[in-house]
């Protein structure tokens, strides 16, 4: 993995579970309201503002913690309506975020971020593991035991399958 890769994913470790938590109000009130949890609007506005990311000038993280122009914009959006709902909390604390009327906007921004950002890590995370690796379905042969063809039974010439395996037809019904 080159150094780029290793800082995009060191990065995103910390950046796609805070899009996520903003995506799912569920979670919200059940840890950012709870004052004995460690995470908290605070850490995520220092997460997508400060630390991992500028969501109000997100351009300048494409490849540092972000993937794609896709999500530089949607993170741009995710900024706009962030600072909305602060907009909306004149004493800065969670449970006014949480109430703000532009808060439904951050929810509905965030879920189609996560949704994009997931669906980006999912296709490096294909790439990293190479499509010669992961057997193709279509390419398996019956009675085989595996990616090398060898089969069953460990008799590289045999034709059936292991002789433990009785084929369904064979069956007698009682």
């Amino acid at each position: 993995m080159s150094e780029d890769a290793r800082l995009l994913a060191n990065h995103r470790v910390h950046l796609v579970p805070v899009v996520l938590a903003l995506a799912n109000p569920p979670w919200q009130g059940e840890v950012w309201l709870e004052p004995s949890t460690f995470e908290n609007l605070d850490h995520v506005f220092h997460t997508l503002f400060d630390d991992f990311c500028d969501a109000d000038e997100p351009d300048r993280y494409l490849g540092v913690s972000l993937r794609s122009d896709e999500e530089v914009v949607l993170m741009r959006e995710l900024g706009v309506a962030l600072n909305a709902a602060a907009a909306e909390a004149p004493n800065d604390t969670d449970a006014e975020y949480l109430q703000a009327s532009s808060w439904p906007e951050v929810v509905a921004i965030a879920g189609r971020l996560a949704q994009v950002m997931v669906a980006n890590d999912l296709r490096e995370l294909a790439v990293l593991l190479d499509d010669a690796a992961v057997p193709d379905p279509c390419q398996i042969v019956r009675g085989t035991t595996g990616n090398s063809g060898e089969r069953a039974g460990g008799d590289p010439s045999s034709e059936t399958a292991s002789p433990q395996i009785s084929p369904a037809t064979t069956r007698k019904r009682p």
